[in-house]
Parts: C-alpha cells; sequence; structure tokens
C-alpha cells in the first residue's frame, strides 16, 4: 500500500462533510466466508445462477433452500474483521455517513453498524412467498425445509435478492441518494462488476465526489478512482482509521 496514496485518502476523507462506502464480497471474505461463486460457480453440479432465482424456488423449493441453509451454517461461525469494525465506527466520525453493501451475510450489523444499506438483501431474513410476513431467524441449520409461515402456511423464501429480481425499494432509494451527495466514495472489497450495484461508483464519479477504490487488485472501475490502495479492505480501512485518529503508523 503506497504511502503517498494512503495520506491523500485520509486527506480527502478528513475534510469530508459526505462520505459513502460500497462495501463487497471481498470484506466478508477476509471474515472467512465463502464467496458466492464458491469453486468454479458450481454448487452440488449446478450453476450458482440455478438455485438463486425465482424459477428455480417454484421449480424445486427444497433444493433452493438447501443450498441457502448450508451457507447459513457456514455464516453462523464467522465473525466481523477489522473493517466491519472501522465502518461501524465511522457512523459516529462524520456529519454524514452512509454504509451501502452487496453483502447479505449481516457481519455489518453484527460489527453495531447503524441503517446499513442491504443492496441484496439479508440472508438472515425470512419472507413469507403467500402473505409477505418477514421475521429474522438466526436458527442454523433450519429445522424444517422449507420453512413455513406461521402466520398463513405459506412457502417462505430466503430474504435475499435473487437473480431477475429487483433491489430493495428503499435500500436502492437511500442508496442513490447518498452517492449523488458523497464528498467522498469509497469502493471496499467489490469487483464492481455486478449491476446495478456498481453503477453507484459511475453516479458518484459523474456528479464529482472523490472515489477511493480497496481492493488487493483493480476492480472493472477502477479507472474511476483518485486513489487506489491495493490491500485488503481489513488492512487499508484501519490504517486511514489510524491516521485519521492522529495515531503514527
Amino acid at each position: 500500500m503506497d504511502r503517498r496514496d494512503l495520506e491523500t485518502a485520509v486527506a480527502w476523507i478528513r475534510s469530508a462533510g459526505t462520505v459513502t462506502v460500497l462495501t463487497g464480497a471481498g470484506v466478508s471474505a477476509e471474515s472467512g466466508v465463502p464467496t458466492f461463486r464458491g469453486s468454479g460457480g458450481l454448487w452440488q453440479g449446478r450453476r450458482v445462477e440455478d438455485v438463486a432465482s425465482p424459477e428455480a424456488f417454484a421449480a424445486d423449493p427444497h433444493a433452493v433452500w438447501r443450498f441457502y441453509d448450508e451457507r447459513r451454517c457456514r455464516l453462523a461461525t464467522v465473525q466481523p474483521n477489522p473493517a466491519h469494525e472501522v465502518l461501524a465506527r465511522w457512523q459516529d466520525r462524520f456529519r454524514r455517513f452512509t454504509l451501502v453493501t452487496q453483502n447479505v451475510d449481516g457481519l455489518h450489523a453484527l460489527a453495531r453498524s447503524r441503517d446499513v444499506l442491504e443492496l441484496h438483501g439479508n440472508i438472515w431474513r425470512i419472507r413469507c412467498v403467500e402473505c409477505g410476513r418477514e421475521r429474522e431467524d438466526r436458527t442454523a441449520p433450519l429445522p424444517e425445509l422449507p420453512p413455513r409461515c406461521t402466520a398463513c402456511g405459506g412457502l417462505e423464501r430466503p430474504g435475499v435478492v435473487w437473480f431477475g429480481e429487483a433491489l430493495p425499494e428503499g435500500a436502492a432509494r437511500d442508496a442513490w441518494r447518498a452517492t449523488e451527495t458523497a464528498d467522498v466514495f469509497l469502493v471496499a472489497g467489490t469487483s464492481a462488476v455486478v449491476y446495478p450495484a456498481a453503477g453507484l461508483v459511475e453516479v458518484a464519479a459523474a456528479r464529482g465526489a472523490r472515489i477511493v477504490e480497496l481492493n488487493p487488485e483493480a476492480s472493472a472501475l477502477a479507472h474511476l478512482a483518485g486513489v487506489a490502495l491495493r490491500a485488503p479492505a481489513g488492512e487499508a480501512l484501519p490504517a486511514i482509521d489510524a491516521l485519521l485518529s492522529g495515531v503514527p503508523s
């Protein structure tokens, strides 16, 4: 991680009135969360896209739930890392701070971040496809697959955004608003290839925000970044935070 780039990022962030952060799978991977696509993008010989869509759920809800129940069991064993912890502290550091995530694991909230905009939903939330009732359930494994709604008896589904579905209206609206007004926009641990979330980076740049990318490798939108810190978010964010706090490194 280049020291001059680090100091530039710190200067930009220190002078910012509004800071927006977008996090992706790389931030969760540092906690040991398996990437969504796993090895080769397959699950039991099937493409992940084939078990993460409304069509897949309609055809075989039990198979879809087995996939998500496995993920829930793995997520139950992981904890937030230093990147999550820094971002949780930053919500009280800046006059206006917004945290947007593509991750569904709930680790930002576990690190005590408030009002996280979860663009792709949350794997710990379950929604009835009949009456729309939502609930949080951190039981892993679930005792019954697929689970059924205690209110109406209908099938329940994971509270995540599947391929072909729209983003949650409220989270998407608030994320766009925070992006359009950001002085500094940080992109942490994402390859920036999944839209519409990746479009936030383009909007921020078009609106004149200073873009800071935190990622070991260049993302698809790295050319928009004024500063790129080539390090994991769990290393780069604590380094930024230390300098913001006046701690020599």
